[in-house]
């Protein structure tokens, strides 16, 4: 990937983590050209502080890092970023416990929308985040009855914690055009192409939440994306980079249907956006094979526990199709990430990697047959998994998985079977944080609860390499200029709590200091 600018930035005094090295760091043209024992690669400055650099300025800048650490950038590995950006502003309901509280929850924020000096139009869509129905109790469930009694005539759409599924009033169902019966609530396919009707994910409004949120990324370390919007993510991309959005590396993907379109617009993988300065690439196809595991959707060899009529969940394409798609990417440079919880969807997802020789990787892999772990490392794939899941869903996998032969969250299996792992966030669904993540797959578990699956617990070491894309946990000559400096060792010993609040002083992406806090 490309750097940004010719402008050389020697760093000095920074300690590698894991051991007594204090090393000075030059970056020149956006890639990492030397680096050296203190004071051996330049004359040692004299500790004085420096100012914030300009981005754009070409020169050449010395900054100490005081005895920091020093990591490469790190990376969220899966996130939908248009809508991981409107939590900037929108009503977010992941604190509610049943529909009673999400409903009061909504009535408070109509409310002060309509008594703010801004208003609220009655045609405006108000829009909502993260509810997370499949741990409420039976009768304290969505129903639209409940959700027209607080909004009204004023359309709003709710949106589940795993994005496949939608609570929606009468008014908003008119609008999308969605069926709804009592329950107000919209199945994941229908709900994939409403929710995409809610956004303007290039108007004033949103590129203003979208630069918020790529600084907040920023400041915890984060260099680069990708970034599975449902949506024309490419024209999203081009406009925002357009705009100024360029803190950010983004591999971007393409979903099926959309496939055909980008070829014949002359996209192919690796292609870079024009007017990203090398840091917007279209790289990958997305592509959906079952639901999810809150929605009782995702693909599964057994039938799901406490649920009546039983259900093993559904394939969101045939067998055939997937195959279709994964040689169309193939035959167009395309990497393949693919969307799979289920234990089932996982292993038909495997056979169609393995029949089309197409690369790239399972999206999730939740659950997983003992026997399709080491198909993973036989086909070349990775296994891009967000470990936040594990610690937010163990109750519902005691819930619905309880019957279950298949291994539920297997990082450790997977570690150990040789399988790269990629950690991401799937942002909304959980923070795009990745020292979150982190700390999810160290301890499984973020609070006072006793941990997870201790078994399936990765090294810090290990959670850190899956952090970077690839870049390993320690930086080196040659690798892209995208550095973070950290307060602390992240090798020390912390508890979960600590190491999710991991201070970062500094981020570097492609040579630019993208956030500067020294």
């Amino acid at each position: 990937m490309g750097g940004m600018g010719n402008t050389e930035v020697r760093i000095t005094n920074a300690r590698i983590p894991g051991t007594d090295n204090i090393v000075d760091i030059t970056v020149l043209d956006g890639a990492v050209t030397r680096i050296a024992a203190a004071g051996d690669a330049h004359e040692r400055d004299n500790g004085e502080a420096f100012a914030k650099p300009a981005y754009t300025a070409k020169y050449t800048e010395t900054v100490n890092a005081g005895g920091r650490w020093v990591i490469p950038g790190l990376w969220d590995g899966h996130t939908h970023f248009t809508q991981w950006s409107a939590t900037f502003g929108r009503l977010d309901l992941l604190e509610a416990t049943s529909a009673h509280q999400a409903m009061e929850m909504l009535r408070d924020y109509l409310d002060d929308r309509r008594e703010s000096l801004a208003g609220l139009d009655p045609d405006t869509f108000v829009v909502g985040m993260r509810f997370r129905h499949s741990l409420w109790a039976d009768d304290q469930q969505p129903s639209l009855a409940a959700i027209d009694a607080v909004a009204g005539d004023q359309p709003v759409a709710l949106s589940s914690a795993d994005m496949h599924c939608g609570w929606v009033n009468t008014a908003a169902a008119k609008r999308l055009g969605v069926h709804v019966d009592d329950s107000g609530l919209v199945g994941e396919l229908e709900w994939f192409d409403a929710y995409s009707k809610l956004d303007d994910a290039t108007g004033k409004e949103q590129l203003k939440l979208v630069k918020a949120a790529e600084q907040d990324a920023a400041s915890k370390g984060v260099v680069g994306i990708c970034d599975y919007e449902m949506a024309d993510t490419i024209a999203q991309w081009q406009k925002r980079f357009d705009k100024g959005i360029d803190k950010l590396r983004v591999r971007v993907g393409v979903y099926p249907e959309r496939m055909e379109n980008a070829i014949a617009d002359g996209w192919h993988g690796g292609k870079e956006i024009e007017g990203s300065n090398g840091l917007g690439h279209v790289t990958t196809m997305k592509l959906i094979s079952d639901g999810s595991l809150n929605t009782r959707s995702a693909y599964c060899s057994e039938p799901y526990s406490s649920i009546t009529p039983e259900t093993r969940g559904v394939l969101s394409y045939s067998p055939e199709q997937i195959e279709h798609y994964m040689t169309l990417a193939r035959a167009n440079g395309f990497d393949v990430a693919c969307h799979a919880i289920g234990d089932e969807a996982n292993s038909v997802v495997l056979d169609a990697f393995e029949h089309t020789g197409a690369a790239g990787s399972v999206e999730h892999a939740q659950l997983l047959k003992p026997g399709d772990v080491k198909r993973f490392k036989q086909l070349g794939l990775v296994a891009s998994v967000q470990p936040q899941h594990a610690v937010d869903d163990r109750d519902v996998v005691t819930r619905y998985w309880g019957n279950t032969s298949a291994i539920p969250f297997p990082y450790r299996t997977l570690y150990d079977a040789g399988v790269p792992l990629r950690f991401g966030s799937d942002a909304p669904v959980a923070v795009l944080d990745p020292w979150v993540a982190i700390a999810a797959a160290v301890y499984r578990t973020d609070n006072e609860r006793d941990s997870y699956q201790p078994e399936q617990r990765l090294g810090i070491r290990t959670a850190l390499e899956s952090s970077t894309f690839g870049n390993g946990s320690q930086i080196a000559v040659g690798d892209p200029g995208d550095l973070v400096l950290l307060d602390k060792d992240p090798y020390a010993a912390y508890s979960a709590v600590e190491l999710r609040s991991m201070p970062v002083a500094a981020t570097m992406c492609a040579g630019r200091w993208t956030h500067f806090a020294l």
